[in-house]
Formats: C-alpha cells, sequence, structure tokens
C-alpha cells in the first residue's frame, strides 16, 4: 500500500508532458486530501498507514472501483461522485455490519482540474466525516478517469453479517427502495420521459445512494444474512442463496412496492442495480426486532419473501400466481 505516494515512475518526468500544469502530485494531494489523523495511528505521508483494532474487534475490509463512462457519465457533479466513490464502499461495510474507521483513495486523472477536484474531495470527505471514517492514504496518477477506494471497518469477533446464515423459513427484508436508479439512468438515456421534480428526486438516487451503515450494526444478532444491493435485487440475493444452500420465494407484488412513482417496473425493481440497499434474512421469530432495528437506524424494512429449502429463486404475486421472467443481474463482462 502505498500512501499517496507521488513518485515518478522510469517512464515519466516530472516536467513531462504528463504534468502540464503547475500543481503537481505532492500539491494535489496537500491540497484536497491530506488531514490530520485522527482515529489511525499514522495517516497520509509515510509508506503505509497504522491501524489498531479496537481490542475483541475483526477487520472488515472492501474495495469497490469507479471508471468514468462505466458506472458515471462524464458530465456526472463532482461532488456527487465524491460521495458515491465512498457510499459504494461503505455499503459493503453496512452488508457486513461493521462500523467505519478509513479508507484509502486511488485516483487517475487525465489533467488536474482545480475545480473538478474541490467538488469531488469535498463530496467525498463530507461522507466521509460523516460516518467516522478517515482518509489515510492512497495514489494519484495521470490516466483515464479511475477512482479506487479501499474501505476499512470493524465488527465485534463473531458477529459479522455473512452471505451464508439463511435458513429456511427465514423471512426476506430488504431497506429503503429499489429500482429508482436504473429509473433514472433509463431517463438521463432518453428512453424514459419524467417531470422534472421525479427526475431529480431519481437521480439523487443514482448519483448519492446512502449506505445503510447504521441498519448493519442494528441487524447485528438479528439477521441471519446480509448483503448489499448493488448489481439488483435477484442477482443479490441469488448470492445469498448459492452462499446458505438454499432456495427463496419472492413477492413480486411486495417488491414493486419498494419503487417510488414514475412507472413501476418489475425489471427495475430486480434488476435495476445501483441501489446500494441492503437485503437480508432473518427467523420469523425476530420481526418485532427487525422493525425495532429498522427504526433505531431511521431506516424503512420491508419483508418481500421467505427463505425456502428448495433450490432456486421463485417469483409469484401476491395471489400466488407464478410470475415468468429471466432477471439477470448486472455483469461486467457477460
Amino acid at each position: 500500500m502505498i500512501v499517496f505516494s507521488a513518485a515518478t515512475h522510469p517512464h515519466e518526468s516530472r516536467a513531462g508532458p504528463l504534468y502540464p500544469q503547475r500543481m503537481g502530485e505532492f500539491d494535489l494531494i496537500e491540497r484536497f486530501f491530506k488531514r490530520p489523523a485522527r482515529r489511525a495511528v499514522l495517516g497520509v505521508g509515510d509508506d503505509c498507514a497504522l491501524l489498531q483494532p479496537t481490542a475483541g474487534m475483526q477487520l472488515a475490509v472492501s474495495s469497490d472501483m469507479l471508471v468514468e463512462g462505466r458506472h458515471f457519465f462524464a458530465d456526472v457533479d463532482p461532488a456527487a461522485l465524491g460521495h458515491k466513490a465512498l457510499a459504494v464502499n461503505l455499503s459493503d461495510l453496512a452488508a457486513c455490519g461493521a462500523t467505519p474507521l478509513a479508507f484509502t483513495l486511488a485516483l487517475a486523472l487525465p489533467r488536474v482540474d482545480e475545480a473538478w477536484l474541490q467538488g469531488f474531495s469535498t463530496g467525498l470527505l463530507a461522507l466521509a466525516d460523516a460516518h467516522g471514517c478517515e482518509l489515510v492514504g492512497g495514489d494519484t496518477t495521470q490516466g483515464p478517469l479511475n477512482i479506487c477506494i479501499t474501505v476499512f471497518g470493524e465488527v465485534p469477533r463473531g458477529q459479522a453479517l455473512l452471505r451464508s446464515g439463511a435458513q429456511p423459513g427465514d423471512d426476506i427484508y430488504v431497506s429503503g427502495t429499489l429500482g429508482d436508479a436504473r429509473l433514472a439512468l433509463e431517463a438521463l438515456r432518453g428512453r424514459v420521459q419524467l417531470p422534472d421534480g421525479e427526475l431529480a428526486r431519481a437521480r439523487a438516487r443514482l448519483e448519492r445512494p446512502e449506505p445503510r451503515v447504521a441498519l448493519g450494526q442494528a441487524l447485528r444478532g438479528i439477521a441471519s444474512s446480509a448483503i448489499d444491493i448493488s448489481d439488483g435485487l435477484a442477482g443479490d440475493l441469488g448470492h445469498i442463496l448459492k452462499a446458505s444452500g438454499v432456495g427463496a420465494a419472492l413477492n413480486t407484488d411486495a417488491a414493486l412496492g419498494l419503487m417510488g412513482a414514475g412507472g413501476k417496473k418489475l425489471e427495475y425493481v430486480l434488476s435495476g442495480g445501483d441501489d446500494y440497499e441492503l437485503a437480508f434474512t432473518a427467523p420469523q421469530s425476530a420481526r418485532q426486532a427487525v422493525d425495532a432495528a429498522g427504526a433505531q437506524a431511521g431506516t424503512p424494512v420491508t419483508r418481500i419473501g421467505q427463505i425456502q429449502q428448495q433450490p432456486g429463486l421463485r417469483l409469484a404475486d401476491a395471489q400466488g400466481r407464478p410470475v415468468e421472467g429471466n432477471f439477470r443481474s448486472f455483469d461486467h463482462f457477460a
């Protein structure tokens, strides 16, 4: 791990064409990203950051990469992009029931754009501060816009939420809403027409997701399994089913109820992705505890199905009539 190293690579020259701006890498880091270490033993400035886990805790670590043209539009608000870059990582910690500690940032930039960097760092660090998660290092280089964050959290030993604990008879829940991020994407591509107010609401769900960190922590000792919904409910729930060796029945009417206005589509709910909500399971005996956890976290939770012994995911409406469809999650290489 390089802690915001700006070392010159053999094929680069500090005065060469890759660095035509006055602001160099060290200046960029100092101005936009360097902050005093708070919870970390040692933060930005050395070859490695030093983290000291709390006694009795385990480290939870996750990485996500955002690539221009694949994960976001070139004209996205840089503050929203900074927010989302960290939010998608914090969502992974939420799915584990972990408390955020720190993160590193690897950033490739086509050029030094101070206005863009100011917006990006503002959005990034505002969300970091909101969750007490400090930036402790990373790397910068020149290249196509690419953002890679590795986040570190901690969870009491043996209390991490995993994908592998679902049992037959468990209820299936989803936090918040689903499908609105996909709706916004379709509208921005010109495939769907939305009123300005509805587009703004859906676009906020796409560009500024709220990681359900507090809910994940509140579900420790209650949920039997959990995952964050990044690629679509059907596929992500499928990861729980595979890891737990079970199947599930999903109420499509309940699932559709998770989507806001703008034309509810089951495809958006089950395959839309970019929701960054939590899908989790819990025993039927824990229904009151689940409701209390949602209330404690200030996050609505909705029961949408049940885990079954027979493998596979079965879809049916509220009357029990089978619902057919090929609902798959997003796959970068499919």
